[in-house]
Order: structure tokens, then sequence, then C-alpha cells
């Protein structure tokens, strides 16, 4: 690619907005097209992970962000019936980011487009909703087709980037299907406000009761808290109504009893159907999709925002200097396999939970197992590691 072809990057999640960042700031014309008019939807990722904050460093701007409010994440927990393991600690991380910074992702997404579009090559629309792609004769893509409050008008590219996530307009419009891999698991997403006496290192915690778990976020805009509904459930609970929730909140995260009664309807909650999915070929002529358009990852560990952002990076490491066919198919190479590895792993716990709940069993992992792995000199680094970096994380190269 010279830096007369120009991309369009369809979508402005975190994905597609640190590609537009960096082809722009590569000098390559680029126009990122969000379909919303800002970027404040509820109950999206909120976790930069230490590998983006390390990449934002090196662009310069982690400092910036930074001084945002955010909440620093350093531990990992479990807490079941049998008592509380942490299964990970960020702080044994040998980087300058040894925590999980939790941010609301409208506020990164904020900062990033207004720095993409300070870029001289770059541009940043919002309320422009995608709903078409061009083609030449040959059926190779040339461009998209868009609406905003204006009308409707023509974007031509050399490469279109489709990263508007898991329910992907582009990724039908160009008959690239997902096939579903098996979540067994829906969440149920809704906010409790903070308190003073609130434990201090309570991060990112899991907690387990017979049949269901609840995940907590800290933030800066009270807790996130997620209740685990087996997949399909949400009718049958809409009808039980809130009150099974907290019931669970007062037995298992008793410190949340004193506020639970804030949560009095349904309405008060949002639905997070969970999905593990992948699409076989992640490109067509003239089109890449990248993140969740090309692979849904479940909210188990939270990386999510950390593959679509190294998708980001293994793209423009690529597109910078190339952007024919034979390029897309050397991302979707390099990616793949790491994506197939997180993917897979998360396919097993929620098996192992559609196991656990069709048997009658506890939904908590095996406490004695859990204890003893995690007892093992060095355990809990990996494991942050791990989850800091995902596997074999891509470096920028420019």
């Amino acid at each position: 690619m010279t830096t007369g072809s120009p991309v369009v990057v369809a979508g402005g999640g975190p994905g597609g907005m640190v590609l537009a960042y960096l082809l722009g700031r590569a000098g390559i014309p680029v126009t990122l097209l969000e379909a919303h008019q800002d970027f404040d939807r509820d109950f999206r990722g909120d976790s930069l992970h230490p590998y983006t904050l390390e990449l934002l460093d090196r662009l310069g701007l982690a400092d910036r962000l930074l001084a945002l409010p955010h909440h620093k994440a350093r531990f990992f927990r479990f807490h079941t019936p049998a008592g509380s393991i942490t299964t990970a600690d960020y702080g044994k991380l040998s980087s300058p980011y040894n925590y999980v910074a939790l941010m609301p992702q409208a506020r990164f997404l904020d900062f990033l487009a207004a720095e993409t579009a300070a870029l001289p090559s770059a541009s940043v629309r919002t309320g422009a909703k995608v709903v078409d792609l061009n083609r030449d004769d040959g059926g190779r893509i040339t461009g998209v087709r868009y609406r905003d409050d204006t009308g409707t008008r023509d974007q031509p590219a050399a490469l279109v980037v489709g990263a508007d996530g898991r329910f992907s307009r582009i990724r039908r419009l160009a008959d690239a299907p997902a096939r579903s891999l098996g979540a067994t698991t829906d969440l149920l997403w809704f906010r409790l406000p903070h308190r003073p006496e609130d434990p201090p290192d309570a991060d990112v915690d899991l907690f387990f009761g017979r049949h269901h778990y609840v995940g907590l976020l800290a933030g800066t805009g009270g807790w996130q808290v997620g209740y685990s509904l087996p997949k399909g459930g949400y009718a049958e609970a809409r009808e039980q109504g809130v009150g099974p929730i907290r019931t669970f909140l007062a037995e298992h995260v008793p410190w949340l009893a004193d506020r639970a009664d804030l949560l009095t309807d349904f309405g008060q909650t949002t639905l997070l159907s969970v999905d593990i999915s992948r699409v076989e070929r992640w490109w067509r002529p003239g089109l890449l999709l990248i993140g969740d358009a090309a692979h849904v990852i479940s909210p188990v560990g939270g990386n999510g925002i950390l593959m679509a952002v190294q998708d980001a990076v293994a793209a423009a490491n690529h597109l910078v200097r190339d952007s024919s066919d034979a390029a897309l198919a050397r991302i979707q190479a390099e990616r793949e396999p790491a994506i197939r590895k997180v993917q897979a792993q998360q396919v097993r716990l929620e098996q192992r939970a559609a196991r656990a709940r069709e048997r009658g069993r506890p939904a908590a992992p095996p406490y004695r197992l859990l204890r003893l792995l995690t007892g093992i000199p060095g355990a809990r680094a990996r494991a942050a590691r791990a989850n800091a970096y995902g596997p074999a994380p891509p470096l920028l190269e420019s």
C-alpha cells in the first residue's frame, strides 16, 4: 500500500480505532466510519490490559489517557463456597503497567478518536452507517456506501476493514458467516454504587454459587455486576424477577447486600448474549475483518478488547506496506492461531459449566485443585502474564 491508497475502517470500537490511528500515523489516508453518533454504550468491555497500555506508551499516548479517571485492577479472584483464591496477580508483572486499567470504554474511544482525527491523513465520522459495499466488475470491494444525516454517499477505498463488532453489518454484506463454537451462558449486567467500606482489593472477581455465578468489575462509575444465566434462560429469569439475583448477592457477595435492594426491576439490567464464534476466512478481495467482526470472544477473561487491539497491530504491520489479497491472508494466518487458542479455552469452560448444570453440580470450580495449582511458585504471575498479553502478542513494527 502506498500513502495514496485510502482505507475505510467501518466500526469505531477498540480494534477499528487503534487500526485507524496506526494507519493515519503512518501517513495512509484513512477514514473511520462509526454508525452511532457517539461511543457511549453501556456495559461494553472496560478493560485495558498491560499489552494495550504498553502499546499506547510506545505511541506517546499512555500518560494522557491514564490522566483520565480509571481503576487499577491488580488481582483476579475466584470466590467459592469453600473459600477464596487469587488466581492472577498482575503486580508480579515486570511492566510499568502491572495492572488492568478499568476505564469506561466510551472514555477510551473518545480519547483515541480525538487523537486519530488530529492526524493529517485521518478522519473520524460518527453517525455514518454503512449500508452497502461497492464492488468493481470483477467483484472486488472498492469502498462503501454509507448514510449520515445529510444523505447517502459513497466512500471509495483500496481496502475496507470491517471492525463493527459481533453483529457486523460488513460481515453480512460480504457474505462471511460466523460459525458458533458453543457458548452455553448469558449474562445480565447492572450497576451498583461503591461504598467507602467496600473491600479495597476487590478488582475483577467471580463469586460462585450452586447454579449461578456473579462477575464483579470495579470502576469509576460503581460496580459492574454480571449475573450468569443458562443460554436462553432470559425469559424465565425475567418472569422470576430480580428477587433471585438479590438473594444470590446477599448469600455470596454479602458486602453488596446493603444496596442489592437498589436493583428493583429488569429494566435496570442489560442482557449480554454470550457468543464464541469465528469466520472461516477473514478477508475478501478488498476487505478485511478484525476483532469481533472476524471472531467473537466471550467475556471470560475480559480479553475481547485485547484480541481486537492485537488484530489491529498485526494488520497495521502488514498494511503500511501492502494491501494485496496475499497480505490480507497473511494477517489472518498470523492472528488465527492465537484466536483459536483463546476461544478453545473459553469453549472448554463453557462446556464444563453446561455439564455441571446438567448434572446438578455446583457451578464453582474445584476449590482444592485451584488452591493446589495457584500455590505453585510463579503460578499467579504466569496466569497474569497469559491474560495480560494473550498468546503470541504482535509487536508494532513502526
